[in-house]
């Protein structure tokens, strides 16, 4: 999860570098050739879009920078955690939902993602398997319990042997 976040971090930084120093340039240059810029409406949206995709990469810059900064090694491996995939019912209407708990960057409402700063997200952060959280939101509470917990650690260890299975199947297959 976070090296996919850091990937699409990167990946948008490109993009913005790249518009930064070639294709604004090229803009403001053609603009400048066709005289008075006082008066020139592609000179100013230049000068504005550059001022922005400025501000944009200081901000992505930052996220990347405490992206870093995430210590994989401090997330618990019993309980809810970053990167945790939970399985909670709700007692009252007893239905089941599965969410992934990532950072805010990450969010994705319909891959089931749910931010753990959200309310929801504070709630189930440190539960184990069979305890109970009330989750206090606009619309009134939810009373969960968890159900099911699958934590980062378990995610990245079966990642970790599917890998590991694949290269070992790609040597046979070389081999014979």
């Amino acid at each position: 999860m976070i090296e996919e976040i850091r990937e699409r971090l990167q990946k948008e930084i490109e993009q913005l570098n790249h518009e930064l120093h070639v294709t604004l340039p090229e803009t403001l240059e053609r603009a400048r050739e066709m005289g008075d810029l006082r008066e020139n409406g592609d000179y100013q949206a230049a000068v504005e879009r550059q001022g922005f995709v400025q501000a944009r990469l200081n901000q992505l810059r930052d996220r990347l920078s405490r992206l870093s900064s995430v210590d994989t090694t401090k997330i618990p491996r019993d309980r809810v955690g970053l990167g945790s995939i939970v399985t909670v019912v709700d007692l009252d209407t007893k239905d089941r939902e599965v969410f992934e708990l990532v950072i805010p960057d990450a969010m994705d409402i319909d891959a089931g993602h749910i931010s753990v700063s959200s309310p929801l997200g504070r709630a189930l952060m440190e539960l184990t398997v069979g305890e109970e959280a009330t989750v206090l939101l606009p619309v009134g509470s939810r009373r969960l319990k968890l159900e099911k917990l699958r934590t980062i650690h378990e995610q990245i260890d079966s990642s970790a042997k599917r890998d590991k299975q694949k290269k070992k199947a790609r040597k046979s297959k070389k081999a014979s």
